[in-house]
C-alpha cells in the first residue's frame, strides 16, 4: 500500500512540473503560449491543454498553425514499454470501458473535426515498445504520426496495414477517418525523473521570475499548489490571470533575473521542449532531414551552412552576450563554433541538456586540476596517403569504429589520434563549460601539431561528446586546420557506420 500511494503521488508530481513547465511561459513576452488549462479538456487528454497565439502557433507536421494541444500524462513507477495495440486497451489508461485510442478519436471528432487545428498528445515516462510499428511512424520535429509512413504497405499482412486493420477495426471506421484521426496524435517520451524535472523548472522560474523553490527542501510547494488551485476551481489561466494568481500567492519575485537573450538551432525535436516556447529566435533545419538524416547530402554545405551563418552573425550584431541551445547535429554544433569563433568578440553561453540542463561557458567555473584531462595517442592505419583523422571520445567510446570506417572508406587516411579523458569515457566524463573548453583547446593543440609534423594538409574529425565541447572545438578551427566532419548512423537504419557531412572551411567556387 505504502508503494502504491507514493506511486499515485509520483504521478501527481509529474502532471503538476508538466503543467508549471508550461504555464511558467505566460510570463514569458516572447512566449506564443497564450493561455493554459488543469484538469479540463476532452476525456483522457484533459490533463493540460495549452492554447497559442494563431499568429505565432507553432507548425504542425504538414506546416499548418497548430491552436491547441491536449495533453494526456502517464507516469510509471518502474520502466516498461506499450504497443500500438496498447492503445485499444482500456486497462492501458486504467479504464473499464473505453480505450485511449477511443478517446482519442471523440477528441478529435469534437475538437479538430477536419483533421488540423489541434493535438492529442500522449506523454508518458514509458517507451514505445523497440519492433513496434509505431515507433516507427512517430517523427522526431514534434512527436506527430508521419501519414506517409502509415500508409505503406497494401495489404493487412504488412507492419502498417495490420495497425491499420487493427485501429480501424477497434474504432469502426475507415481508412479516410482513421488518417483524419492520425494527422492529430502524438507521442512524447518523458525520460526524465522528477528530480530532473524539479531542476529544469528552477531554471525557467529564474528567467520568468517566479520564486525559486531552494534544492535541498525535500518538498516542491509547486506540485501541491496547482492541486489546490483545481479544489478552487482555478483550472484556466491566460496571461493576466496567471500574473494575477502568482502575485497574490507571493510567487512573483521582484524582477526576472538579467539573463542574455536566448537564440535556437535546431535540426531536430526535442520531445517536449520546443525551442519557439523559449527562444527570441530559432533557425529550424528539421525540414531538411528525415529523421537524423539529411534528405540531400549536399544540403550541409549548400544551405544549411549559408543559413547558419546568417543566423549566428544577425543575433551577434545585435548580442555580445548570447545564450545559445543546439538541439542539433554535431556538424551544425561545430559549424556553430567556426562562425563564433575566438575573434568574433561574443560571449557565448550553451544549454547543455545531459545528464541534466545546465548553462555552459568557457569561464563558468575556476579551473579545478581535479578535472579529466586530454590525453592522445597516435594510431598508425598504415594507408597510402598523408592525412590525418581525430576520433574524440568522451560520452562514449567511438575508436573501434572510426578505425574499421577508416580502413574501408578513407585509405588516404595513414594515421589517427585518438583522444580520451584520462578519467574514462562516459557522460559524466566533463565537468563543466570551462573544462568542455579546456579540452577542446587540449585537443586542438594537439591536432595542430600531429598535422604539422606530417605535412597533413586534410584533417578528418569524429566526436562523441557534448554539444558544448564540440562549439567549443569548432571556436579553434583556426589552430587546426581545414577539417572534414562526420555524422554517425546510431540506429543502424542507413549506412550503420558514419557518413561524411560538411567540411570547413568551405571552399568559394
Amino acid at each position: 500500500m505504502t508503494q502504491a500511494i507514493a506511486t499515485l503521488l509520483d504521478g501527481h508530481a509529474f502532471q503538476a512540473r508538466q503543467f508549471w513547465w508550461r504555464a511558467a511561459q505566460l510570463l514569458d513576452p516572447h512566449s506564443p503560449i497564450l493561455r493554459v488549462a488543469f484538469e479540463r479538456g476532452p476525456k483522457s487528454f484533459d490533463d493540460i491543454w495549452v492554447e497559442y497565439d494563431a499568429a505565432r502557433a507553432p507548425s504542425d507536421q504538414f506546416g499548418r498553425p497548430l491552436l491547441r494541444e491536449h495533453i494526456q500524462c502517464k507516469w510509471h513507477a518502474s520502466p516498461g514499454s506499450y504497443t500500438y495495440s496498447d492503445l485499444t486497451e482500456p486497462a492501458f489508461v486504467n479504464a473499464e470501458t473505453y480505450s485511449l485510442l477511443q478517446r482519442a478519436y471523440r477528441a478529435q471528432v469534437e475538437h479538430a473535426p477536419h483533421g488540423e487545428g489541434a493535438r492529442f498528445r500522449l506523454l508518458t515516462n514509458w517507451r514505445l515498445a523497440k519492433d513496434d510499428p509505431l515507433r516507427e511512424l512517430i517523427g522526431n520535429r514534434s512527436g506527430a504520426l508521419r501519414r506517409e509512413r502509415l500508409v505503406k504497405g497494401k495489404t493487412n499482412s504488412s507492419r502498417m496495414g495490420a495497425l491499420r486493420e487493427h485501429w480501424r477495426n477497434h474504432l469502426g471506421i475507415d481508412d479516410e477517418a482513421l488518417l483524419r484521426l492520425s494527422n492529430t496524435l502524438a507521442f512524447s517520451e518523458a525520460p526524465d525523473t522528477l528530480d530532473d524535472w524539479r531542476a529544469h523548472l528552477d531554471a525557467r522560474f529564474a528567467l520568468v521570475g517566479l520564486r525559486r523553490a531552494p534544492p535541498n527542501e525535500s518538498a516542491f510547494s509547486y506540485d501541491g499548489l496547482v492541486y489546490n488551485w483545481l479544489g478552487q476551481g482555478r483550472i484556466e489561466f491566460d496571461r493576466a490571470q496567471f500574473k494575477q494568481t502568482c502575485e497574490r500567492e507571493g510567487l512573483l519575485g521582484s524582477s526576472a533575473t538579467v539573463q542574455p537573450r536566448t537564440f535556437g538551432v535546431k535540426s531536430f525535436e526535442h520531445a517536449v521542449d520546443r525551442l519557439e516556447d523559449r527562444c527570441v529566435k530559432v533557425l529550424d533545419l528539421v525540414p531538411v532531414f528525415d529523421d537524423r538524416f539529411i534528405r540531400s547530402e549536399d544540403d550541409w554545405a549548400q544551405s544549411l551552412y549559408p543559413a547558419l551563418k546568417t543566423f549566428l552573425l544577425g543575433a551577434a550584431k545585435t548580442d555580445e552576450h548570447l545564450n545559445l541551445i543546439l538541439d542539433a547535429h554535431a556538424t551544425l554544433a561545430y559549424a556553430a563554433g567556426t562562425i563564433l569563433d575566438l575573434k568574433s568578440g561574443r560571449a557565448v553561453d550553451l544549454e547543455q541538456r545531459a545528464p541534466i540542463r545546465r548553462i555552459w561557458s568557457a569561464d563558468d567555473s575556476a579551473p579545478d586540476p581535479q578535472w579529466p584531462a586530454m590525453t592522445c595517442e597516435i594510431v598508425e592505419l598504415g594507408g597510402g596517403g598523408d592525412e590525418l583523422a581525430v576520433a574524440v571520445s568522451l560520452t562514449h567510446d567511438i575508436a573501434a569504429d572510426v578505425q574499421a570506417y577508416l580502413r574501408c572508406e578513407v585509405p588516404s587516411v595513414s594515421r589517427l589520434l585518438l583522444c580520451r579523458p584520462d578519467g574514462g569515457v562516459g557522460p559524466r566524463s566533463v565537468a563543466c563549460g570551462r573544462h568542455a573548453f579546456d579540452l577542446a583547446q587540449s585537443m586542438a593543440a594537439t591536432v595542430k601539431r600531429e598535422r604539422l609534423q606530417a605535412a597533413s594538409q586534410a584533417i578528418h574529425m569524429f566526436m562523441a561528446g557534448p554539444n558544448a565541447f564540440t562549439f567549443f572545438a569548432g571556436q579553434h578551427h583556426r589552430t587546426m586546420g581545414r577539417t572534414t566532419l562526420y555524422e554517425y548512423d546510431f540506429e543502424g537504419q542507413r549506412s550503420g557506420t558514419y557518413l561524411p557531412s560538411l567540411t570547413l572551411p568551405l571552399v568559394l567556387v
